[in-house]
């Protein structure tokens, strides 16, 4: 259960503009993270800017992006970022469930070509690390370019600060999710 108060937008008619942009850039739907950031405006606003840009605005292809987000969401344990993602938004990327589930363990798994695996495996440094070794970082070399691996890099540690706030705030599983 949720730490503190979910915003509801009947009682914010102030915060309308704020929640109608929510609205166009999540699918229609103001989501429990949206609920909760709306205590700051600010925050929610720019929340939505960096998410939205991170996910949307690179080179990265969206079945790297959904791999990497779902293994941050197993890794820190967060329950509500795998919900989001598994399958709502990893299945149309290309993830089938099994892969999904294998990114509990992706190293014993066959799906995942060199490529996701060495975004895995810096996922991984950064995510339980926070240093990343030589090695982990030089395997990324082959596969990306350095626009790409900046992208890849603030993908990540974006999604470590959804599930490190999302966990302290204690946030609920949207209710139409598995």
């Amino acid at each position: 259960m949720a730490r503190i108060s979910y915003i509801e937008e009947k009682d914010h008619p102030e915060l309308a503009e704020l929640i109608g942009k929510v609205r166009a850039g999540r699918r229609g739907a103001l989501i429990n993270v949206y609920k909760l950031l709306l205590h700051s405006p600010p925050l929610a606003a720019i929340w939505l800017d960096f998410v939205s840009t991170a996910r949307f605005k690179t080179e990265l292809d969206g079945r790297l992006r959904e791999i990497v987000i779902v293994r941050v969401a197993v890794l820190n344990r967060t329950t509500y970022v795998f919900k989001q993602h598994v399958p709502q938004l990893s299945a149309p990327e290309g993830l089938t469930d099994a892969e999904c589930n294998a990114l509990a363990d992706w190293r014993k798994a066959s799906f995942f070509s060199p490529r996701e695996q060495a975004a895995l495996a810096y996922t991984d440094a950064m995510t339980r690390d926070i240093a990343v070794s030589d090695a982990v970082f030089a395997g990324l070399r082959p596969h990306f370019n350095e626009r790409q691996i900046v992208e890849l890099t603030v993908l990540i540690g974006l999604y470590n600060m959804h599930t490190r706030v999302f966990t302290a705030l204690g946030i609920d599983p949207e209710a139409h999710h598995r």
